[in-house]
């Protein structure tokens, strides 16, 4: 399914400062990228890198003498989500996992699953399979937890969220991944784009190991998970933001958009009983 990805930014800039900016797509075997296109305002300097933790296509910005500062992303790309039945996924012990899956089961800055596990066992302990417990996770939070934009900030974290019972995807999917790290469910972070998202904007899901696949899990229910766009992944938001911002900017303006012509999303209804594999 091929998505036309479009982004742009404005940032005021008051003092020389550093951006690392992390809107590419990813490029792997179950998405592939054409017609891709950035481009910053004139004197502001890129380095382009991957970074070692994750999976991120990080621009490294300086603004140099830049006060305003426009940043444009296009780009086509095309995806190829598989469906699985639940019950057909093979289960596997920790010990036979992947090793680079491993650091994806400890807490992390935004995931304390070490303080949230006798909630998650309560609600979800009952459950036997990995993948039927993630999703029970996820209807839990889209049920109990309220999506109100602003209501949180960069410092909330997956206990904050459970306590204050609202917040953003972000936060979401921070609590989505705590409470599968605390059932013993490695998983991680999705940064991404999301078809015809309503209000568009970056959004951020999160994805769980089993059988050494990983599969995504949307518990804001705002797009579906066989139409995502993988920008970066990490063990939270601090791994996998979108911009980090080292000196004195400020947001001025933003648009998102994410487009595709046979627009297809899957609907709670038909997830029933079934994981969505973003990759091999």
């Amino acid at each position: 399914m091929p998505f036309q990805i479009s982004a742009e930014l404005r940032y005021t800039v008051f003092e020389q400062s550093t951006l690392l900016l992390n809107l590419h797509a990813l490029e792997t075997s179950n998405q592939t990228i054409t017609d891709e296109s950035f481009t910053v305002t004139q004197s502001a300097t890129c380095e382009f890198s991957p970074l070692e933790t994750g999976e991120n296509r990080y621009v490294r910005l300086d603004t140099s003498g830049v006060s305003d500062l426009l940043i444009n992303y296009d780009v086509t790309v095309a995806t190829n989500p598989s469906v699985r039945e639940v019950h057909a996924i093979s289960h596997i012990t920790l010990a036979m996992i992947e090793h680079e899956v491993l650091p994806y089961l400890f807490a992390s800055r935004y995931c304390q699953s070490d303080r949230l596990g006798r909630l998650a066992s309560k609600h979800f302990g009952h459950i036997t399979h990995p993948l039927a417990q993630a999703s029970a996770v996820s209807g839990w939070i889209f049920e109990n937890i309220d999506y109100v934009s602003g209501s949180t900030d960069t410092g909330t974290s997956a206990e904050d969220t459970v306590t204050q019972r609202a917040g953003v995807c972000r936060d979401f999917a921070h609590l989505g991944i705590a409470f599968c790290r605390a059932l013993c469910i490695p998983a991680r972070y999705f940064t991404g784009y999301a078809c015809e998202m309503q209000p568009p904007d970056f959004h951020a899901c999160f994805e769980v190991c089993v059988g050494n696949e990983w599969f995504v899990f949307d518990p804001t229910r705002l797009s579906a998970p066989n139409v995502l766009v993988r920008i970066a992944t990490g063990r939270d938001a601090a791994d996998s933001s979108v911009v980090s911002i080292f000196g004195a900017v400020q947001l001025e303006w933003m648009s998102v958009s994410c487009t595709a012509d046979s627009f297809l999303p899957m609907t709670p209804e038909e997830m029933t009983g079934k994981a969505i594999l973003l990759e091999p």
